[in-house]
C-alpha cells in the first residue's frame, strides 16, 4: 500500500499553524518579554541578548528578528542535513515568519509591572511554540540542535535547552541585574507548563496501536519512518474480537506523522501513547 501524500486540507492546517506559532511567538517578545527586559529561551533569548549587547556597548544596532534569523542559517542547514528535509524546511518558514511578524509588530512601552510581562510573555508564546510542534514543525534554532545533539550522545533533549538557557540567565543577571534573571526564570517555568499542556516534551513516545489493518499500517509506517515495530495478539474483553497490537517507539518530532498514518490507513484503530523514560538495545538515531 502507498501511503498518500498529505492532503491539500492538511496543508492548509499546516501553515495555519505556523503562521498562528509565529505571530504569537513574536507577539510575546515585542509586547511583553522585550519591553520588561526579560529573556525568552532558546535561540530567542540569545537573540535578546545579544541585540541588547550591541546597542548598549557597542554603535552596531541589529534587531532581534534578524539576529534570530541569521542564528537559524547553520542550524537549518544542519537539520537538513541530519534531522530530516520536511521537519527542518517547515522549521525554517516558522523563523522566517518570525522574523517578519517581529519586524512589523512594535516594541510595547517598557512596563512596571515586570512579573505580569513575564507570565504573560512566557505563555504566550509557549502557546505558539506548542501549536507548532503538535503539527510536526518547530520554531527552529535549539530545537534542531538539541535535536540532533540528542542523537548523537542519546541524552534527553532538555539537557541541551538547560545548558543555553542557563547561559542566557547568567549572563542576564551579571550584566543587567539578578532581578531580571529571576524574572526570565518566571517566564521560563510558564512556558514550559504550557508547553506541557499542548505537546509532549519528553523525547522519546511508546505508541501502542490496536487495529485489524496491521499489514498496511507497516507497510505505511516503514514508507515514512525507520522504525521498528513489534505486533502482539490483541483480543477485546468484551467484545471478544481479535486484533493486534503494534508497538513503536519513536522521537516527539515523529508524533504528527505517526498520528497523520494512522489517521489515513485506519482511523479506527485504538492508539495510546506514552512516555518512554529510557531504552536499551538499538534505537537508530540518525
Amino acid at each position: 500500500m502507498k501511503l498518500k501524500q498529505i492532503s491539500f486540507r492538511e496543508q492548509i492546517k499546516l501553515i495555519a499553524a505556523i503562521i498562528l506559532g509565529a505571530f504569537l511567538t513574536a507577539l510575546s517578545l515585542n509586547f511583553f518579554l522585550i519591553p520588561a527586559n526579560v529573556y525568552a529561551s532558546g535561540f530567542a533569548g540569545a537573540a535578546q541578548l545579544i541585540s541588547n549587547l550591541l546597542s548598549d556597548y557597542t554603535p552596531i544596532q541589529i534587531s532581534t528578528g534578524i539576529l534570530l534569523l541569521l542564528f537559524n542559517i547553520p542550524v537549518a542547514i544542519l537539520g537538513w542535513m541530519k534531522v530530516g528535509k520536511s521537519f527542518t524546511l517547515y522549521s525554517f518558514i516558522t523563523v522566517l515568519l518570525t522574523t517578519f511578524f517581529l519586524e512589523i509588530l512594535p516594541v510595547q512601552p517598557h512596563t512596571a509591572d515586570i512579573l505580569l510581562y513575564s507570565v504573560f510573555g512566557g505563555v504566550i508564546g509557549a502557546v505558539g511554540i506548542g501549536i507548532t510542534l503538535k503539527m510536526g514543525a518547530s520554531t527552529g534554532g535549539l530545537d534542531i540542535v538539541a535535536m540532533v545533539l540528542s542523537r548523537m550522545n542519546d541524552r534527553p533533549v532538555g539537557t541541551y535547552f538547560f545548558i543555553i538557557n542557563a547561559i542566557i540567565i547568567i549572563t542576564a543577571g551579571a550584566i543587567y541585574g539578578w532581578d531580571k534573571a529571576l524574572y526570565t526564570l518566571v517566564s521560563l517555568y510558564a512556558s514550559t507548563r504550557v508547553i506541557d499542556a499542548i505537546h509532549t516534551r519528553h523525547q522519546k513516545l511508546t505508541a501502542m496501536i490496536v487495529t485489524k489493518k496491521t499489514s498496511e499500517l507497516k507497510e505505511a509506517i516503514h514508507s515514512r519512518m525507520v522504525r521498528g515495530i513489534t505486533v502482539v495478539p490483541a483480543r477485546g474483553a468484551f467484545s471478544n474480537d481479535q486484533n493486534e497490537m503494534m508497538i513503536i517507539v519513536i522521537t516527539r518530532y515523529e508524533l504528527y506523522d505517526l498520528e497523520h498514518i494512522i489517521k489515513e490507513v485506519d482511523p479506527y484503530a485504538f492508539t495510546n501513547i506514552v512516555q518512554t523514560t529510557e531504552v536499551f538495545g538499538f534505537f537508530r538515531k540518525e
